[in-house]
């Protein structure tokens, strides 16, 4: 089994270019007592004189190989259960915890959670098609989402409706003990608005969530709600106060030593608090959204960090999300305010150019050209030209083959899962215009 404090300070230290993020469904001992099942995401649990403190219960998904798992470790019951935010990723398997104390015998582990945890429960309730869809095409292909259709549209991927509701929350910070054990759980607004982070004084260790994820911080995710980039980098500069020796995070290995920790939790604070700096600076001056997200850059030597990879969510996303906080959604250019519709739009265009075929075939040459801007615009045209004549099947084959050259070129998993549903959408779109309803989407 892999030492996992090894494994993190080598990657930490330069010496090993091993992923830190994986899912091998195997529990560590990280140090006494304190062990890690590395999951989507990891559970991390602390084992106390009346029974464990869980951080966290994975995906529904993987419950019971995690608490297989976790039962190398330690038979002791689960007497709490402490949310580090609402994700479904995070208590879904809060239910599998629970239904095995019923089997044992034991009480009901006490599930503790901040205050804006139920509100978000209500809302997945309330747009549980919404999250399906968005779900579908952030993680299509991971196998984390449910079966699929032919047409990629057709129906939302299962979106959980029923949670395990805390029992216990509270607003900005909450002393809890269980057997030997002192936790002071801690508030911090950052990937979202229920987040917490746990400080255990006696171990010098920090369990928190989503804080800190081993790769750019989901601070701009395009089809979540809002984060909070200024509150996030505040609370990741509050954690390092505490000079801790231990970091549990819910994603990617735990690290220990002060050094090591002030590092990493320090770049990502760096990173936040300059991509807000200069946002806010550029909108006071006036400049509109597109003139903010072409000049606000990161040090490439910070953004090449192993921890600050834009593998996942990546800094252009989080200045348009600062925006989004900062300014709202108009974004400074006036055609947007009332737009036309894109399928009036479209056609306009193709009349203006000589129609549908010379937008496929500019859209076509600039993706062939290659270059970040090129990819840009040749799918600007190709929308059009699949807005202006939905049936034209050479449309909607260009569609997904751009869409595919695109995907390619992105490292954000959250650019290429829209990329990647957009070529398989335009591919289903291209087989039913030429008749071909029985092929299969790309």
């Amino acid at each position: 089994m892999t030492d996992l404090i090894d494994l993190s300070s080598r990657i930490i230290d330069g010496t090993s270019d091993e992923p830190a993020s994986r899912v091998t469904l195997e529990c560590s001992e990280v140090a006494d007592d304190i062990s890690m099942v590395e999951s989507f995401s990891n559970v991390v649990s602390v084992r106390t004189g009346e029974g464990l403190v869980m951080f966290d219960t994975s995906l529904a998904t993987f419950a019971d190989q995690v608490l297989g798992a976790l039962r190398t470790w330690s038979t002791d019951p689960v007497h709490t259960i402490v949310y580090t935010h609402g994700h479904v990723d995070h208590v879904g398997g809060a239910a599998a915890v629970v239904a095995e104390a019923e089997r044992n015998g034991h009480a009901t582990p006490h599930v503790v959670a901040h205050e804006a945890v139920p509100e978000r429960f209500a809302r997945y309730r309330l747009t549980k098609g919404y999250n399906g869809w968005i779900n579908a095409r952030q993680f299509g292909g991971t196998g984390l989402t449910g079966p699929g259709t032919e047409d990629p549209d057709t129906t939302p991927t299962h979106f959980p409706s029923r949670f395990v509701e805390p029992d216990e929350t509270y607003e900005h910070t909450l002393e809890v003990t269980v057997g030997d054990v002192d936790m002071v759980l801690h508030h911090g607004r950052g990937e979202t608005d229920d987040h917490t982070w746990t400080w255990l004084p006696d171990r010098r260790a920090l369990a928190i969530g989503d804080l800190f994820i081993w790769c750019f911080p989901n601070a701009g995710n395009p089809q979540k709600v809002q984060r909070y980039p200024a509150e996030w980098a505040v609370a990741l500069r509050r954690m390092l106060a505490l000079r801790p020796e231990l970091l549990l995070p819910a994603h990617g290995l735990p690290i220990a030593g002060e050094d090591r920790i002030s590092l990493v939790l320090g770049d990502v604070a760096t990173a936040l608090e300059s991509l807000l700096t200069q946002t806010i600076d550029a909108m006071n001056t006036g400049a509109t959204l597109d003139a903010v997200v072409s000049s606000v850059s990161l040090d490439a030597d910070l953004l090449g960090r192993p921890w600050l990879a834009p593998v996942y969510d990546e800094p252009e996303f989080v200045i348009r999300n600062i925006w989004r906080q900062y300014g709202g959604w108009y974004d400074g250019r006036p055609s947007r305010l009332k737009p036309a519709p894109d399928a009036a739009l479209s056609a306009e265009w193709a009349a203006l150019t000589g129609g549908v075929d010379v937008l496929v075939g500019r859209a076509t040459t600039l993706c062939d050209e290659g270059g970040d801007l090129n990819l840009r615009l040749a799918c600007h045209l190709i929308d059009a030209a699949c807005l202006a004549d939905p049936n034209h099947a050479g449309a909607a084959a260009a569609a997904a083959a751009i869409y595919r050259v695109r995907r390619s070129h992105e490292s954000s998993l959250m650019a290429r899962g829209i990329f990647g549903h957009a070529s398989a959408k335009a591919a289903w779109q291209a087989n039913i215009a030429s008749g071909d309803s029985d092929a299969p989407s790309a």
